[in-house]
C-alpha cells in the first residue's frame, strides 16, 4: 500500500503511454486516455488471431477465448453476468437498439418519461418513438440549478408510464442523482428505468443489482478503455426484449440479439485490458486487494473518490467565490454529492474565449453545450452552441495541476 495511504498519481499515469502529461488534460468526460494493458490486449489480438470465431483451428479458439475473457471481465465490473452486458460501438447506438426493442411490448398512447438532463444518447431514442404513437412526458430540471427534483416524478408517473429515462450524473452539472431511490419511485409505479452511467462509471463503482436498474448504459472509452458502448440489462428485461439482429437470432441469444452490428473482436477482447489496469491499481494501494473481481473494482473506485474529491476542492472554491464566474451544479467537491466535472460560465465572456485564453497555459479543456443542449438551453443559454466552460477530472489528474489550472482561470478572467 502506498506510504501516505493516498492515491499515487504517478504510478497510475506509469501505466499510460508516455508523453500524455505534458498538457493537463481535463477533457475526461469526453474520452479518457487508454493505459498500455488495453493497447497491449488490443495489438496481441490483432498480432496473434486476427480470424473469425467460431471454427475448430487454433487461432480462431485462441480468439474466441480473448474475446471471451473481455465480456467476462467487463461485466464483473460492474457486478453482472456476462449474458446481462450488452457490447457495441456507443452508449448512443445501445440505446436505440433498446428503444426498438422494447416498442413492440408497449402499446399505443403508453408513457415514456424523459427528462432534459439528459445527455441525447438517452434522450433522442425514446423521444422518436412519438412517431409510433408513444406519448413522451417530459421531467424538468430546477431552472436556476439544473437540479432533477424526485418529488415532480410523482405528477408524471402514472398507470400508463412505461420507462423513465434520466442520466446517474449529469455531464454538464456533475451532480449525482439517486438511482436507487428514483428506480424504487418508478418500480412502484410499474414502471422501468433506463440510467444514462456514462458520466458516473469513470469515476465511481457501478453497482447495477444494488440499485435494481433495468438498463444501465456507460461508455468503455471514458473508463480507459476502447471507443465502444455497455449496456446493462436485467437479464429477464432482455429476454422480454425484441430481437433486433438477424432473423436467425433466437429471442433468448442474449445479449447477442441486441447488438446487430456485431462484435468488434480486438475491441472486446482489449477490454479485459482495462480490469488489467485495475487490478494493477488495486494491488499498488491496497494490503490485501479483494480476490474477487467485482470487489476488487469496488476498493478501486473508493480511493479514486477519494483523490478526486480532493481534486475538485481547489477549483469549486475558486469558481464559488469569484464574483465573476457562475458555476452550474452542487458547489462541493464532495464525492458523494458529485463527479468530478465542473461547468461554468464568466459574466462578460464568451466561453469559447475563456478555453482559448488557456491554451498557452497548456490546459487542455472544451467548451459547449457535450450533447446536452436541452439542458444547456435550460439553464438559460442563448447560445447554446458556445456553451459552458467544462472541466472534468479524472483519478490521473494531480493536485498540481488544479492548483495550475485556477491560477491560468484566475488570469483568464480577471
Amino acid at each position: 500500500m502506498t506510504s501516505n495511504g493516498q492515491f499515487d498519481v504517478d504510478f497510475a499515469r506509469a501505466q499510460f503511454p508516455e508523453g500524455l502529461w505534458e498538457w493537463a488534460f481535463f477533457e475526461n468526460a469526453g474520452g479518457a486516455f487508454v493505459p498500455e494493458s488495453v493497447i497491449r490486449r488490443l495489438t496481441d489480438y490483432m498480432r496473434q488471431c486476427q480470424v473469425q470465431l467460431g471454427a475448430t483451428f487454433p487461432a480462431s479458439l485462441d480468439a474466441a477465448g480473448r474475446v471471451a475473457e473481455g465480456q467476462r471481465a467487463m461485466a464483473a465490473m460492474i457486478g453482472a453476468d456476462t449474458d446481462e452486458l450488452v457490447i457495441a460501438a456507443s452508449t448512443s447506438l445501445n440505446i436505440y437498439v433498446l428503444a426498438h426493442a422494447l416498442r413492440p411490448l408497449w402499446a399505443e398512447g403508453d408513457e415514456i418519461i424523459v427528462t432534459n438532463q439528459n445527455h441525447e444518447a438517452n434522450s433522442t431514442p425514446w423521444r422518436r418513438l412519438a412517431e409510433s404513437g408513444i406519448r413522451i412526458m417530459e421531467w424538468p430540471v430546477h431552472p436556476d440549478t439544473g437540479d432533477l427534483e424526485i418529488e415532480l416524478l410523482d405528477d408524471l408517473l402514472s398507470e400508463r408510464t412505461r420507462l423513465v429515462a434520466f442520466p446517474h450524473v449529469s455531464n454538464i452539472t456533475g451532480d449525482i442523482n439517486d438511482v436507487k431511490a428514483i428506480t424504487d419511485k418508478v418500480h412502484a409505479a410499474g414502471a422501468q428505468v433506463c440510467v444514462d452511467g456514462v458520466a458516473y462509471s469513470p469515476h465511481r463503482f457501478s453497482d447495477v443489482k444494488a440499485w435494481d436498474v433495468d438498463y444501465y448504459a456507460f461508455s468503455f472509452y471514458k473508463v480507459f478503455g476502447p471507443h465502444v458502448g455497455g449496456l446493462y440489462g436485467k437479464r429477464e428485461r432482455l429476454l422480454e426484449a425484441r430481437g433486433q439482429y438477424h432473423d436467425f437470432v433466437a429471442e433468448d441469444a442474449i445479449p447477442k440479439k441486441l447488438s446487430p452490428s456485431e462484435l468488434q473482436h480486438e475491441i472486446v477482447a482489449s477490454l479485459a485490458g482495462i480490469a488489467d489496469y485495475l487490478d494493477a491499481l488495486a494491488s499498488h494501494h491496497l494490503d490485501e486487494p479483494p480476490n474477487d473481481p467485482t470487489e476488487r473494482t469496488r476498493a478501486v473506485f473508493d480511493l479514486i473518490a477519494g483523490h478526486e474529491q480532493r481534486l475538485g476542492e481547489p477549483l469549486v472554491d475558486f469558481v464559488t467565490s469569484h464574483p465573476k464566474v457562475r458555476l452550474y451544479g452542487r458547489p462541493t467537491a464532495d464525492a458523494a454529492a458529485r463527479a468530478p466535472t465542473f461547468s461554468f460560465a464568466v459574466d462578460g465572456m464568451r466561453s469559447g474565449d475563456v478555453v482559448a485564453r488557456l491554451l498557452d497555459d497548456k490546459m487542455a479543456i472544451k467548451h459547449g453545450h457535450f450533447y446536452a443542449q436541452r439542458l444547456v438551453a435550460a439553464l438559460g443559454f442563448e447560445d447554446v452552441e458556445d456553451g459552458v466552460v467544462r472541466v472534468s477530472m479524472a483519478h490521473t489528474n494531480s493536485e498540481d495541476e488544479v492548483n495550475r489550472l485556477v491560477a491560468a482561470l484566475d488570469r483568464a478572467i480577471s
